[in-house]
This record gives structure tokens, sequence and C-alpha cells, in this order.
């Protein structure tokens, strides 16, 4: 596992890129501590930093074919290396290192950019064709691994992570509004938008190649889950083979494995499988809060690691350390993320390196593969039944009239329980989906996050700012044309390319790899997506209770109370920690970037500054503001710093 980063040009190289390619690398060192590779011809200069998992002592990077004409550096975990490096071997490929990554240049060599295709694991990866003077970037399907992306005058610069890229000196701070906008509806910029305006990442399941004499750029899409071909068969039984298989394959390593351990299903699935694949000790990792609240789990983490003969190991996060430690937090996520869970995850990222364990495995991906949020399979049911409205109109209103009466929880006035309230909630919301758009799907508008800034964000924009955005952009994302063939799929898919890789990948990778410990997700390897995607073609599991499939294929894996837990995950102690940072940095928004560039207005940054209790907290409107005003004046200085003279 690696950083990577590089510039190429047309023509030559600039005087300075092969300065600024050492500066993104020194950038990069957490997630490369054991060594450092460097190529540089005419017109590509590359650079990577190595965090050796396989091979330890070989694989130096770069890595090179046999004739020295490809050049490849990765930030890669290629699961599946072992049956291709047998089968190209058997084809007559010849191999100079024990490790996972060579198999990509003998991929390239046998089947040109569609290599990609035969990779299982999570991968970002530039190869140089030397005799093509071609340069050929990837990203794995789910979007595991990052690669960003800055192009302008027939030059492209990229690397791993954003601040490194702002090191190379070339990438001024402008910002995005619309995806500052974007910001506060999601808590997060979807990819592969970011919120500079002249950087992007490469999307998830895309190649982009380069050919630097005639500067032709092409980026192309080779994988989608929504492509999954429809899968007949028993999902309980098939999903459980998969998941064996996966747990098997993802625990390839030549240091010590650990496991990310909350007590609960996902985490607790993953940890009772890899336990039985797991050739040495599988090591458990927690977190916890000071008095143990309702949302510490430690407990419930550490007798199920005590069933699994797991040696366990716990840290108790305490609000003065989280606190002193918040901007830093912020730096390193890279992206602006306003999730206040987040260092609950550094925390047990920095227990495992501390414990010597630099590879984790995580449960992320369960909640969006199996409906574990219940707006977002509420979403997937809704538009379902909008799908048939617009076919059937006032004949869809009785299966409305029955969702209401048979949701527990709809709008406000159901709480009283009357037949008529919830009656009257079907028809509100049957008016409603008559009303909206017609090809746009029921998604994120579902949750508090999205809701809450519909209501309050505007308002607080200064009116030039506002001018400036489009406003149907939040809900661009969630607009398709109808028909719509499977819209649970899209919603799952959805989720996925949101929620999943612009909150809990960006945080996963960054934090774990700002220890540098190796995050794995055995929920997102393809063949698994693909097998829950080609059943959920035949079947539909929305209207099942939450995550009905991964139970039941998870049945005398996990004990009952496992599987009956609360989905807590490490959820701190919000209002604690909410009203404790506000009384550290709140006033920096009173006067900071976001009034100066003319986002936010004086009044609005007053209030939101304002300490006060909130009862979403965690997805207020002045968090995201308090967690982007810190963002951006560090990331800002960053570019000043290290601007291009």
């Amino acid at each position: 596992m690696c950083g990577i980063c590089g510039i190429a040009r047309r023509g030559q190289l600039r005087e300075g890129d092969a300065a600024s390619v050492q500066a993104m690398m020194n950038a990069m060192i957490h997630r490369g501590p054991d060594g450092e590779g460097r190529y540089q011809n005419g017109s590509v200069s590359l650079g990577m930093r190595r965090l050796s998992i396989i091979d330890v002592e070989g694989s130096d990077q770069p890595l090179y074919n046999e004739d020295g004409s490809l050049v490849l550096i990765a930030n890669a975990e290629i699961y599946n290396y072992v049956e291709l490096r047998s089968e190209l071997q058997a084809q007559g490929h010849v191999f100079s290192s024990n490790g996972d990554c060579e198999t990509i240049l003998h991929l390239y060599e046998r089947d040109g950019d569609r290599c990609v295709e035969s990779l299982e694991g999570m991968f970002a990866f530039a190869l140089w064709d030397v005799c093509r003077r071609r340069l050929l970037l990837a990203r794995d399907r789910m979007g595991e691994k990052p690669l960003y992306i800055y192009e302008k005058d027939r030059g492209i610069v990229f690397a791993s992570e954003m601040k490194a890229l702002l090191r190379s000196g070339y990438v001024p701070f402008e910002i995005e509004p619309n995806c500052v906008n974007l910001y506060f509806h999601y808590q997060y910029v979807p990819e592969p938008l970011t919120l500079l305006k002249s950087v992007r990442k490469l999307a998830a399941a895309h190649v982009m190649s380069v050919d630097v004499d005639s500067w032709s750029v092409d980026v192309k899409c080779y994988w989608n889950m929504e492509d999954a071909p429809p899968l007949r068969g028993n999902p309980a039984a098939l999903i459980r083979e998969e998941l064996e298989r996966v747990s098997e394959l993802i625990l390839r390593s030549d240091v010590p494995v650990g496991v990310a351990l909350s007590g609960g299903i996902d985490s607790g699935g993953v940890a009772s499988l890899a336990v039985k694949h797991c050739p040495g000790v599988l090591h458990a990792f927690t977190v916890g809060y000071p008095g143990c609240p309702d949302s510490d789990e430690r407990a419930a983490a550490k007798a199920l690691a005590h069933d699994l003969n797991m040696p366990f190991h716990e840290v108790e996060v305490s609000l003065e350390e989280m606190a002193r430690s918040f901007e830093n937090l912020i730096y390193l996520r890279d992206d602006p993320v306003s999730d206040i869970a987040g260092y609950g995850y550094y925390a047990v990222m920095k227990k495992a390196r501390e414990c010597s364990v630099p590879v984790v495995i995580q449960g992320q991906g369960g909640d969006e593969l199996f409906w574990g949020y219940d707006h977002v399979r509420r979403a997937a049911i809704e538009s379902l039944m909008k799908k048939r409205l617009s076919r059937w109109r006032y004949l869809a209103l009785p299966e409305y009239l029955y969702y209401a009466l048979t949701t527990r929880k709809m709008g406000n006035a159901s709480r009283c329980g009357s037949l008529f309230a919830k009656g009257r909630d079907g028809w509100w919301l049957f008016s409603a989906h008559k009303r909206s758009p017609a090809n746009r799907l029921r998604f994120i508008e579902k949750s508090p996050n999205y809701r809450i800034a519909e209501e309050r964000v505007y308002g607080c924009y200064t009116p030039e700012f506002v001018d400036r955005l489009d406003r149907s952009r939040p809900n661009s994302l969630f607009t398709m044309s109808q028909p719509w063939r499977h819209p649970d799929i899209s919603i799952t898919r959805l989720i996925c390319q949101t929620y999943l890789m612009g909150n809990g990948i960006v945080q996963g990778d960054r934090l774990a790899m700002a220890a540098s410990v190796e995050m794995r997700l055995p929920f997102l390897n393809h063949r698994l997506v693909e097998t829950v995607v080609g059943l959920r073609k035949l079947c539909r599991d929305c209207k099942y209770e939450p995550k009905a499939w991964l139970k039941e294929a998870l049945k005398g894996v996990l004990p009952d109370e496992t599987m009956a837990r609360r989905k807590r995950g490490f959820t701190p102690p919000v209002r604690e920690w909410h009203e404790e940072l506000f009384k550290r940095y709140g006033d920096q928004l009173r006067n900071g970037f976001l009034v100066n560039s003319g986002i936010l207005t004086r009044d609005s940054a007053d209030e939101l500054a304002a300490i006060r209790p909130d009862p979403y907290m965690g997805d207020s409107v002045s968090f995201k503001a308090l967690v982007l005003e810190l963002w951006c004046g560090r990331f800002s200085n960053l570019a000043a710093t290290n601007a291009d003279t």
C-alpha cells in the first residue's frame, strides 16, 4: 500500500517538475513510511512512498516488466494476485518480485487497458508505456483508493491525496461555489468532484489514458454495479459463499492483521468469518468514551472478541484529546467531511499501529449494500412506488395508503396513531410524488442532513454567492430519465457513490493511512457486490427488515444478541463533543475564510458560531460550517505556501 504521485506534460517536463514530485512524495510519508521510489524521462515524472504489506523485502517501486518498456507505481492491494500470477506465468510472463502489484504490468502486456477487469482488490495506479509514450491512470471499482487530478495547459498533476497535490505548487486554491452547496447538503462533496474548481478525482471504476505527444486524453468507465447479470438462487447461501471466499482472499498479508470491531453485525460478521481463515492471530481493536455512554460498544466488542479468541485492544478517547486534535483531523481527512465520529476511527487505527498491526479489516459497506440505513431503504420503496405512479396515476393511490398504514413513522401526523392521520400521510406522499419531477428518484432528501440544509443554508449565504449557484445541482445526482428499470438498485449505487465513497471511504482511507495502516473492506469486493445486485434484480429485499439477507447469511456465525443489536458504529457522545468544539473553535467562523470570501454573511456566521443545543448536532449547518472553515483555512494556507513562482 502506497502513496503515488506524478506529472506528465506534452513535450518536455519543466525545470521545477522533479522538485514538485519530490514535494508531493514528502507530503505522503505517512502513506508509505517504508521507502520511496522515482522514475523520470523527458515527459513524465513519477514518485511513490511504500507501506510494505506483501513481499516486504522485495517489490520496491517503480516496478518494470521484463524489458523495462512498462513502468508502474501503484497504491494497491490485489487480492487475487496468487491466481493471476500462476495464470500469467503459464502464459510465459516472467516475474521479478513476489508481490501483488507486478501482476498489473503483465496483465497490461496481455490485455492493454482492459487489465483492470481481471483485478480483484483495491487500487489506484499510474502505468507509463515507454514505447507508446502513453500514461494510464486507473482506479478500483468501488473507489477504495483515491486519485486526485489537476489538468491544465496540456499537463497533468496527480496524487493520492489533496494535500500532496497542493504541495506541488501548481494547483490554485479556488473554491467551486456549487461544490460548497453540495457539501452543505451532503456533509461531503460527492465524487468525482472536489471543493476546488480545478481539481477532480478520477472516478471509481474508470481508466484515464494520456498520449503525451498528441495530448489526447480519454476517460472510460469499465464497470457499473447495475450491469451485474440477474442471479437466481438462495440469497443467504450465495451471499454466505461469497463472504467466505472474500474473507479468505482479503487476509493475504505478510504482516499482522487486525479488525476494527464495534460489536455490530457488519464488523462482527467480518471478524467471525476472518478468524476462520486467518493463518495467524487476528487482533481486535475498538474505541470507547469516558463514562461509557450509551454509544460505547466496548463491552459488546470485547465479549465477541473473547468468543472468537482474538486479542482485544481498546482505546478511550477523551473530550480534551479529541478537541485538541480536531484541526489536525480535518487536515488528515484531506476532503472536508463533517462527520463528528471521525476521530474514533483515527484512534482505532493509531492503536493498531502502536500494536504493530499495519493491516485492519473494517465492515464498511454492509449498511450500503444491505439496507442498513432506514432512510435509504424507505427511499428505495418510495422510488418503486413512484415508478408505478408514473404508469398507473390514481390507481397507485391504494399502495400509498397501505404504505402509510404499515409504516411506523412517516410524518408528524402519523405519530398520533389514528387511521385518519396515517391515511392523510399516504395522501400527502402520493400528492408530493405527483408534484415532484417525474425523473427524480426518492433519495437523500429523506435524510435529516439534506432536509436541514434545504431549509436553512440558503439563508446563510450572501446574495452574491446564491446568484452563482445552480440550486438544482444537489438533486441532479438522483435525477434519472424514466423508465426506471430497477430503482432499488439505482438507490444502492447512489448511496455507494455518495455517502460510502464521500464519507466512509474517504475517512477510512485517509485516517488509516495517516497512521500508516492499510484498511481493507471485504463488503466492497466487486464480486460480492455483483452477487447482491444480481439477486436483487430477481427478488427485491428493500421491503424486508434491514439487512435481512446479511443476517440470514451470517446465521450460525454470529450470536443472536449481536444480530439483534442496534446499529451504532463508533458513535461518540455527540452533544458534549459538539459544544466543546464550538467553545474552542467557533469564533473562527465569525470573521474567517467563509465570511471574507463572500460565502456566508457576517450575521449568519455569528449565529452559526453560537454555542447552543441542537437536536441534529451531527448534521447541523453550524457543524458543517465549522469543519469547512477550518478546512479552508488550513488548505488555502498550504496552497499559498507552495504556490508556483
